[in-house]
């Protein structure tokens, strides 16, 4: 390709303003090269603008700039020059400095949101996030190849489906000890409708999570849930895991309430992926209204952080039908006998039951008749009374101060018999 007389015309993206040095796309000088042979009338408007696919007009306008302004009529008029949506400089120092101050391990996107809520400074995540990569407080991840797995269409209704999990985690990060997260999504709305902190996963919190949620809400048609299997954390009660599915699972059953269990992380999705949001949010908001105790975290959540977080998350349900059933006065009055631990015992032939290292005694007079060897329900509740159950009566019983001692062979008295002779 020629070039004018005066001028240096280099293929580069660059952009360098000298007077004499003008920077081209290939596709602006291939356009040049079209454009001189239509004004030298070597080929026609009509050729020019197939080759270029462009239409005769633009053809037409681009032949007048070059004929007023040579070469720099194909450049574009903001080329080297600032953008007028550039952020002010002294706007951006002042968004860095926030940053390090009080962010300096969030993504852009909960930065953005901090910025616009507390320093009023409105600003595209994008934005702040390569802000946040100059400054080396993000570092951008690379996205690897994963398994292929088919989406799965919501539930239409609220309270059609609810997913709840717990996780542990330093939630108040060195502020206190590791504790769990209790939490339940709705399918549906994709709303978080309850959650609360408690030490561990065990029986006793997840029937507590549970009777404050139907308290609250109603009964939902079903729960998904894991497996339950065991943590590595070295809390004591947390390794119990399998006796609270069993426990759930039958507390569930006596409610009428389908249990659904997941056999991977990524069939239920939805609440591994609210707690992977948790993580990063909820940390750190926690640790900006200084909060480091239980009770002020559940306030928090309940009170602030849940509204806010079902505001900007929640999505529109395919149905307005609330599928929550109303809790009944029978139910609300069973409720210490379901969520309880239950087990079963069986009657001795002195009508005797051993449970946990003690020994009751059955009496004599019952609500129902009471046989040797009829399994007895043993209902261990939380406030540490324990219960007997026979064909949904409750039994009378008395607890003995020790186990009956059997009958030794050394305490019988044996007479000695000389043996006599085998005729």
């Amino acid at each position: 390709m020629s070039a004018p007389a005066g001028y240096d015309i280099r293929l580069i993206t660059n952009i360098n303003p000298m007077d004499n040095l003008i920077t081209m796309s290939r596709k602006e000088a291939n356009r040049y090269d079209i454009i001189k042979k239509t004004l030298d009338k070597k080929i026609k408007g009509i050729e020019a603008a197939e080759i270029l696919s462009l239409t005769t007009r633009h053809i037409r306008r681009l032949k007048k700039r070059v004929a007023k302004d040579g070469l720099k009529g194909l450049i574009h008029a903001g080329r080297g020059k600032p953008s007028r949506r550039k952020l002010p400089e002294k706007e951006r120092e002042r968004i860095k400095k926030l940053l390090h101050k009080h962010y300096p391990d969030f993504g852009p996107t909960f930065a953005a949101e901090k910025l616009n809520e507390v320093h009023q400074i409105k600003r595209d995540p994008k934005t702040i996030r390569q802000i946040m990569i100059a400054e080396y407080l993000w570092k951008p991840g690379i996205k690897r190849k994963e398994e292929y797995r088919s989406w799965r269409q919501r539930r239409p209704s609220l309270g059609e489906l609810e997913q709840y999990d717990g996780s542990y985690e330093h939630w108040f990060e060195a502020r206190a000890p590791k504790c769990c997260l209790l939490a339940s999504i709705d399918d549906a709305t994709g709303r978080i409708t309850y959650a609360k902190f408690d030490e561990h996963e065990g029986v006793e919190p997840t029937f507590n999570f549970w009777r404050e949620y139907l308290e609250k809400h109603g009964k939902p048609m079903a729960i998904y849930v894991d497996k339950f299997s065991t943590y590595s954390m070295n809390h004591k009660s947390a390794k119990e895991n399998p006796d609270t599915l069993t426990q759930f699972k039958r507390a569930m059953e006596q409610l009428k309430i389908e249990v659904i269990n997941a056999h991977s992380s990524q069939a239920k999705g939805r609440v591994e992926r609210l707690f992977g949001t948790l993580q990063d949010r909820l940390i750190k908001e926690l640790r900006l209204n200084n909060i480091s105790a239980i009770p002020a975290a559940n306030e928090f959540l309940i009170k602030t952080f849940i509204p806010r977080f079902n505001a900007k998350f929640g999505v529109v349900p395919g149905s307005e039908a609330d599928l929550h059933k109303k809790i009944t006065q029978k139910e609300t009055a069973g409720f210490p006998s379901i969520f309880c631990r239950h087990y079963e015992r069986t009657i001795r032939s002195d009508y005797t039951l051993s449970y946990q290292n003690n020994w009751y005694q059955l009496e004599e007079t019952q609500a129902v008749a009471i046989f040797k060897k009829d399994v007895v329900k043993v209902e261990e509740r939380f406030d540490g009374e324990i219960r007997f159950k026979l064909k949904g009566k409750y039994l009378v019983y008395r607890q003995l101060p020790e186990r009956p001692k059997k009958v030794s062979e050394k305490s019988v008295p044996w007479v000695l018999v000389k043996s006599l002779p085998v005729r």
